[in-house]
């Protein structure tokens, strides 16, 4: 029944017409928003008068008169740079033709005898000075006068060198050598709380030996109302040692209960 009913319609023979209608109503959709806008363009141009057009030539004349300013500016700036160029082309050829200084040489005199020249004894043969005859006059060159002047003069400066460094060997035995010391703080602990501190510390201090300077000190608390007692001091390596110090301050055996290195730190 429902096929004789379709098979009666005619709207799938007509198709084309329906696709027809369609395609005008998109475009009239279409065309209706871009005449509207065309319209205000036109309108928008049409509205611009004069006063655009005198505002667009102003500012042309602006960008002109810009632009023959900054042309200007870069013309100097290229003067600028030809004339440095120039100057430091010179320069270096001046530089190149002058010839580079000679350093000056210097005499140097024997540290005795200012005045003479001396040869020590172990110098080479080869190194001996002209025979001295040479700057006499031309009559006397085959005669040698000053032979015996150079042996004099060569005792001379021996005797001198020996001097010098006898008395340098008697300075430096006299300048006294560098005496190491070190800075150690003890740790002083006592039997208990009633022990008297300020005793104690006499004790500790009443320790002297050569070598030995004692510093500060204070109180550290411990514990359980007990301090200690730590005493700083310094000594010389060579005289006093940590194990004779410690040996000498535990004998106060009434007060000290044992004495600890804390910190030991070289002078």
């Amino acid at each position: 029944m429902a096929v004789d009913f379709l098979s009666n319609e005619n709207i799938w023979f007509e198709k084309f017409k329906y696709d027809d209608a369609e395609r005008r109503f998109y475009e009239q959709q279409v065309n209706g928003p871009a005449g509207s806008s065309s319209h205000q363009q036109s309108a928008s141009t049409s509205s611009s008068g004069p006063g655009d057009q005198n505002e667009l030539l102003s500012r042309i004349s602006h960008l002109e008169v810009e632009n023959q300013n900054l042309h200007s500016v870069v013309a100097d700036l290229q003067k600028a740079i030809f004339k440095l160029e120039s100057r430091l082309n010179a320069l270096e050829k001046s530089t190149s033709h002058q010839p580079s200084p000679v350093p000056p040489t210097q005499k140097v005199e024997p540290f005795g005898v200012p005045s003479k020249k001396v040869e020590l004894p172990s110098a080479s043969p080869a190194k001996k000075a002209e025979p001295a005859a040479a700057e006499e006059d031309d009559d006397d060159d085959d005669i040698n006068l000053f032979g015996s002047d150079d042996e004099e003069e060569d005792q001379e400066a021996a005797k001198v060198r020996e001097e010098r460094l006898r008395q340098y060997a008697e300075k430096k035995a006299k300048k006294p050598g560098l005496i190491a010391k070190s800075s150690i703080l003890l740790d002083v602990k006592p039997w208990d709380d009633e022990t008297d501190m300020a005793k104690m510390e006499e004790c500790v201090r009443s320790v002297q030996m050569d070598g030995l300077v004692w510093g500060a000190s204070k109180l550290v608390p411990v514990g359980y109302g007990i301090k200690k007692l730590q005493i700083q001091c310094v000594v010389e390596d060579d005289k006093v040692g940590t194990d004779i110090l410690e040996e000498e301050i535990t004998k106060f055996e009434d007060y000290v209960q044992s004495v600890d290195i804390a910190a030991f730190n070289k002078i």
